[in-house]
């Protein structure tokens, strides 16, 4: 006769660790109080914000993606500026900054900045744009967490 073990499946350790830096991302610099009104709020999913962009349009916002098509540019005064998007599972934001882009085609960032539901320039409107004070890629969080 086997007998069957009810004890569910382990989580497996990437999990884990992910799910511990988010919160040590989001909470600490609260308890500390060293955060951002972004990191006050915590973690913003790209579904929430795309759900109800109204309620967080002009407002500090902190979310995590993946990095996508990013287009590197120079702004009238000659600074240098690029955009990318910002994906997950559940959608896509435009992402614009000045400065030099520090992450990669690829790579999984946390970004906090002011978020946007629309933005005219000249005769196009853009949606859904948050302007990035801050670009990290998680793995430069802590190396020995993130694999």
């Amino acid at each position: 006769m086997t007998t069957r073990s009810s004890t569910p499946p382990p989580v497996p350790a990437s999990v884990v660790v992910l799910l511990l830096l988010l919160f040590v991302c989001s909470y600490l610099p609260v308890v500390l109080g060293t955060a951002t009104p972004a990191a006050a709020a915590g973690l913003i999913e790209i579904a929430e914000l795309l759900a109800h962009p109204e309620q967080y349009d002009h407002q500090d916002v902190m979310v995590t993606g993946k990095v996508m098509n990013v287009q590197l540019a120079t702004n009238r005064q000659g600074q240098p500026a690029y955009g990318f998007l910002l994906q997950d599972q559940a959608g896509t934001l435009k992402v614009v900054s000045l400065g030099q882009l520090e992450v990669h085609e690829g790579d999984q960032v946390i970004v906090e900045g002011v978020f946007s539901r629309l933005r005219q320039v000249g005769r196009t409107i853009v949606y859904n744009e948050i302007k990035a004070l801050s670009v990290k890629p998680l793995t430069r969080l802590n190396p020995d967490l993130v694999g």
